[in-house]
């Protein structure tokens, strides 16, 4: 089985966060989301992964690389690096890495975090990773037969068509057929929205009647902008809490402060004269001075004094003095 995580873009949405880091690798809940996303699509599969491609612009440099490559490797895979410098959609991005799309595979995007436990129909061509909405007219959603098989994919319907929201993970059973129908789409210059797009190349496997079916996910967490990245560490600190996952570190130093969990503390953090919690991520290093932080995600060697934050996201190396709540600014920021 291999995983194909497509993650050229920065992320726009998410400045000042991805000026210096890529959004796939910001952490949530103490670990990046790509990260999280593919341990937790191997837990799903719950079989061998061979090898696990991503798809990165040049400029993301070498530091990214090895931490992909060291993701791969933990599951005992191989890491491979491919490169979509031209932001030309997703079908374009999956066939840049073209010479691993043989056998199994599951294509996911790097912006979203799942919890699932269902058993993988791999008798299937395909499977769509979907999640029951209550607004599905601000999502491309699947139409199903009296069978439970999807025939159609439907972009933002304006007319009901069902509540089951794609949310871009998809397993082939031979991956090899998407990339013959992808490079169709290349070579017939088949663009949407002035891209080249994987349902291109999906509604063609279902013209030739491959069976295409969901697999519903308990929980779908987005970490496209500031807020809903903020949200997606509350809920995800929810759910490790609750599976008895150790968040704080051993070496915390604590004065005259208080930890409500959930949190997750990392290693060498100074809280003095403070509230941490609940729903707070302080990454690697953190000082936390006279100050009151909740709802908030917080990543390496911030420092942070006379604060509020509620709904609050700070970069690494950033310093905070002052009396803002809902903030969100980046790396090596300094607001004093």
């Amino acid at each position: 089985m291999k995983i194909i995580v497509p993650m050229a873009g920065r992320g726009s949405r998410l400045r000042p966060h991805t000026l210096t880091i890529p959004k796939p690798l910001i952490p949530v809940a103490g670990k990046p989301i790509v990260h999280r996303l593919v341990e937790d699509i191997a837990g799903v599969l719950n079989q061998p992964i061979d090898e696990v491609a991503f798809i990165i612009h040049e400029s993301f440099g070498k530091k990214v690389e090895d931490d992909l490559i060291a993701i791969a490797q933990k599951l005992g895979a191989k890491g491979t690096i491919y490169y979509q410098n031209e932001a030309l959609g997703t079908g374009h991005a999956i066939m840049c890495a073209k010479d691993s799309l043989s056998g199994p595979a599951v294509i996911a995007y790097a912006d979203t975090l799942i919890r699932a436990d269902f058993d993988l129909d791999t008798t299937a061509d395909s499977v769509i990773w979907v999640k029951q909405v209550d607004q599905p007219e601000a999502f491309g959603v699947v139409n199903l037969n009296a069978n439970g098989e999807i025939i159609e994919l439907v972009e933002k319907p304006k007319e009901f068509v069902s509540d089951l929201a794609v949310i871009g993970i998809y397993f082939f059973k031979d991956v090899a057929v998407l990339k013959n129908e992808l490079q169709s789409v290349l070579d017939n210059n088949i663009i949407h929205g002035g891209e080249y797009q994987i349902n291109d190349g999906i509604k063609q496997m279902m013209a030739k009647g491959m069976k295409f079916v969901p697999g519903k996910v308990d929980e779908w967490m987005d970490c496209g902008n500031k807020d809903v990245t903020v949200e997606t560490n509350t809920r995800m600190l929810g759910f490790l809490h609750n599976d008895g996952e150790n968040l704080v570190a051993k070496n915390v130093k604590l004065e005259n402060a208080t930890i409500i969990p959930p949190c997750f503390i990392d290693e060498d953090v100074i809280l003095m004269n403070a509230t941490v919690g609940p729903n707070v991520s302080l990454g690697k290093g953190c000082h936390v001075i006279d100050s009151n932080i909740k709802n908030s995600l917080i990543q390496t060697h911030a420092h942070i004094k006379n604060a509020n934050l509620d709904n609050a996201m700070i970069g690494n190396h950033a310093s905070f003095d002052g009396n803002f709540t809902s903030i969100s600014i980046g790396d090596y920021s300094v607001l004093e």
